[in-house]
């Protein structure tokens, strides 16, 4: 892959919304903004309309008082969330070809020799967290014009959700995301589902996605995120994820399968 210069990463003032980087990686611009995060709002099922039908039987044993103590018990408000500064992350996950560019291997499992097409741009996989933080490293040494990261978890969601508030139901999810439902049995090449509301491909299914935060051993954030720990966050779902499980909201902790585990990157926005 040709490198192109590395000041054409930040050439434009006052932000543009999109940026491409020397090694063709592409950024979209994440504006600040407020979101709230590890809200659960849990309903009972309605139950059918009176008089029941012998297909309707389980629904006569159903036990309403003891749903609503569940939900009582499980419900969460949440807690805002403010991101203070622009940043921009990446468009895709990074893919197979851009980390050899950068490394000078390929770790992946579902790699061309595999599954007889090329996976240049399928998303680089069997990686784990020191490993990206690697990478992270030698792209910085490459391109000193800007600041590469990965995003910490916050950073992550509110771009995921790109101003949702809700879950995506069951048909949207399988519109964007790579999962048991609509997969090839691997990941696949990225950007092939429909992006997010802010253009950004693959946050949900293909691969889990590290970020930066440690894990809290929680099912959502925490207000203030952890400074240590044994183990770092997993976002998203990944191809071997059902549609529950590909969400925005929840989080896992790595390594996870490590050959459903890649990652994006954030790119600092010129102050």
């Amino acid at each position: 892959m040709q490198l192109l210069e590395p000041q054409v990463v930040l050439a434009q003032e006052n932000n543009p919304p999109t940026q491409t980087n020397m090694l063709g990686m592409e950024f979209i611009l994440i504006q600040p903004g407020t979101m709230v995060v590890g809200r659960l709002e849990l309903q009972c099922p309605d139950p059918p309309e009176s008089p029941y039908t012998p297909s309707d039987a389980d629904w006569m044993d159903f036990d309403y008082i003891k749903c609503q103590e569940l939900i009582a018990l499980h419900s969460q408000p949440g807690f805002s969330v403010k991101i203070e500064n622009p940043y921009y992350i990446g468009k895709f996950e990074v893919t197979q070809k851009q980390w050899e560019t950068v490394m000078g291997d390929n770790p992946s499992v579902f790699q061309e020799n595999k599954l007889g097409v090329s996976t240049d741009n399928f998303p680089v996989e069997k990686v784990t967290w020191k490993d990206v933080q690697k990478f992270t490293q030698k792209l910085n040494e490459l391109d000193s014009s800007t600041h590469y990261r990965l995003p910490t978890e916050f950073e992550w969601e509110y771009a995921a959700r790109a101003g949702e508030s809700e879950l995506l139901s069951w048909a949207a999810t399988k519109k964007v995301a790579w999962i048991q439902d609509t997969d090839k049995g691997s990941p696949q090449e990225v950007g092939q589902m429909e992006p997010n509301a802010w253009g950004l491909y693959d946050m949900l299914g293909n691969v889990w996605e590290w970020v930066e935060d440690f894990y809290n051993d929680d099912l959502f954030a925490s207000p203030t995120p952890p400074t240590t720990g044994t183990q770092h966050v997993l976002k998203g779902g990944s191809f071997t994820s059902d549609v529950v499980n590909a969400h925005y909201f929840f989080h896992g902790a790595g390594p996870g399968n490590g050959y459903d585990v890649g990652f994006r990157v954030v790119m600092e926005a010129k102050k």
